[in-house]
């Protein structure tokens, strides 16, 4: 269940390293050339390269935007149950569980019956109860003990009160106050967001989604159109490109303003923008007849 949300977060580095690895095999391998020698011009490296960017950034806005954040509060949920909920009847060996603050149960289990129970807890007192057998309910937000031969033991300020029976009912409290709360901002979708006319975290997903297609522009810009795939050209890219990344998410962990962290977002958009500026002087067109 933590796949979409991984994939949502490697996706811009698949592109990275996805156009450097195809397109320094072209280089190599002399196919680039051979498209300019069939009367190809660069165009028809873009236009495929345009429809890459809309594949990849359509997949990248369901995933961000609903995907992602559907299967991440599933999981979220499980966890909560997981670690929240206690499924007795699934428990075969116990050690002392603390159901919640005021009561800690143990028993062992025999062909799926519960034997030698031992239950502590409080109330205005401290309490503890031992049965040979006994049969536990869950209902709701309680838990109701139908427990066969045993005593309970009364610790008050000076004696001790012990009361044998045959059979006791004991209906206790269960987890009481504890709901999952969708408060992970991971696990709201697109009309959670907009329910929450939460506009910060709509433009925050809108940015995940500019980074992978800024890299992919930059890419272009900076590499395929100058045709250089040298090892400087190509260890700028990658330096400059995970830099990029690794600010965008720095801004977005940092508790900053939301209006502070949207204009930084923004700046970071333009660092590889500029240095495709500055390096427009040494672009190199190729045109071939």
């Amino acid at each position: 269940m933590l796949i979409p949300n991984i994939v949502n977060i490697i996706i811009p580095f698949i592109v990275l390293f996805g156009l450097l690895i195809t397109f320094i095999k072209l280089d190599r391998d002399k196919e680039i050339i051979a498209i300019y020698s069939l009367g190809l011009s660069i165009s028809n490296i873009k236009k495929p390269l345009i429809l890459f960017s809309f594949i990849i950034g359509g997949l990248y806005l369901i995933l961000s935007f609903y995907l992602s954040p559907l299967i991440y509060d599933i999981y979220k949920k499980k966890e909560f149950e997981l670690r929240n909920l206690i499924d007795l009847n699934n428990i075969n060996i116990s050690n002392f569980i603390e159901i919640n603050n005021n009561l800690i149960l143990d028993f062992r289990k025999e062909n799926g019956k519960f034997k030698d129970v031992f239950i502590r807890f409080n109330d205005e007192t401290e309490n503890i109860i031992y049965s040979k057998e006994a049969n536990i309910i869950k209902e709701d937000e309680f838990l109701t003990f139908n427990l066969i031969k045993g005593f309970k033991l009364n610790f008050l300020d000076t004696k001790i009160e012990k009361l044998e029976f045959e059979k006791y009912k004991l209906k206790m409290p269960y987890l009481k106050n504890r709901k999952y709360n969708n408060i992970d901002k991971n696990s709201l979708t697109i009309f959670d967001l907009i329910e929450k006319k939460d506009r910060y975290l709509i433009i925050e997903k809108f940015f995940d989604f500019m980074i992978t297609i800024t890299i992919i522009i930059f890419f272009y810009f900076f590499n395929i159109k100058t045709h250089q795939y040298n090892p400087k050209k190509i260890t700028i890219f990658i330096t400059t490109s995970i830099l990029f990344l690794i600010i965008h998410n720095l801004i977005k962990n940092l508790e900053l303003n939301n209006m502070i962290s949207i204009y930084l977002l923004c700046l970071n958009i333009f660092l590889p923008l500029l240095l495709i500026f500055f390096n427009k002087k040494n672009l190199k067109f190729y045109e071939y007849n």
